[in-house]
């Protein structure tokens, strides 16, 4: 189980653009049997954390007094920098059932694709339901299952194991290989303007004289 290191905030502690300031994150954490808590994180040690647990592995909180596993629930991250700037912990109870989008890892190498078809990737995570100690975290998708044109993958064809519980429809198509189309190139025709010019002229003319330009003129 992954370990994060975080601090308590209390009423006197620092600004939430202070703390950032200072390298660290501030967060929450609660949970259905746990009162919401403010704390404050190192930035550098969080991001460490994410990059290995994701949303789908417990992370145990230390310095909150018992050890308290919970699920990475929300990232806040900045629009310019794509750095987490708040974070939300939900302290899970053993036992206690929980929803979760599992993501999907994509390996192997369709024979399909190898022979000239589109690989398209449709889901890139799964819901399901277990008990937080049993999620798995990700789920393999091997694509050399793909091996004709119009192959597909379905949620159904993933292994689950022991306890968890498919929230996605079944029929849900993961992964599929399809015929490469070739856009056809588009042939503008030249549009004729001589009717334009001629009538531009013959505006030009009555304009000069002050009176409509004759029958010969037009």
């Amino acid at each position: 189980m992954l370990t994060l290191k975080v601090k308590k905030r209390g009423e006197n502690s620092a600004t939430m653009a202070a703390l950032r300031r200072s390298g660290s994150i501030p967060g929450v954490v609660y949970g259905a049997h746990h009162e919401a808590t403010p704390i404050s994180i190192g930035a550098v040690a969080f991001e460490k954390i994410l990059q290995e647990a994701g949303e789908a592995t417990i992370v145990s909180l230390s310095g909150l007094g018992e050890p308290l596993p919970t699920l990475i629930h929300e990232v806040d991250l900045d629009p310019i920098t794509n750095r987490p700037r708040h974070v939300d912990f939900y302290a899970v109870t053993k036992g206690e059932k929980v929803e979760v989008a599992i993501p999907i890892v994509f390996i192997g190498i369709s024979p399909a694709v190898e022979e000239g078809a589109n690989l398209v990737k449709v889901l890139h995570e799964i819901e399901v339901e277990a008990d937080p100690m049993n999620l798995p975290h990700a789920f393999e998708v091997d694509l050399s299952m793909l091996k004709i044109m119009n192959d597909k993958i379905h949620v159904k064809d993933i292994k689950l194991p022991a306890g968890v519980v498919l929230m996605t429809e079944l029929e849900e198509v993961i992964a599929l290989v399809q015929e490469v189309v070739e856009e056809k190139e588009e042939v503008v025709v030249p549009a004729d303007i001589s009717s334009i010019e001629v009538e531009r002229k013959g505006k030009e003319e009555e304009t000069a004289s002050g009176e409509p330009a004759s029958e010969e003129t037009k």
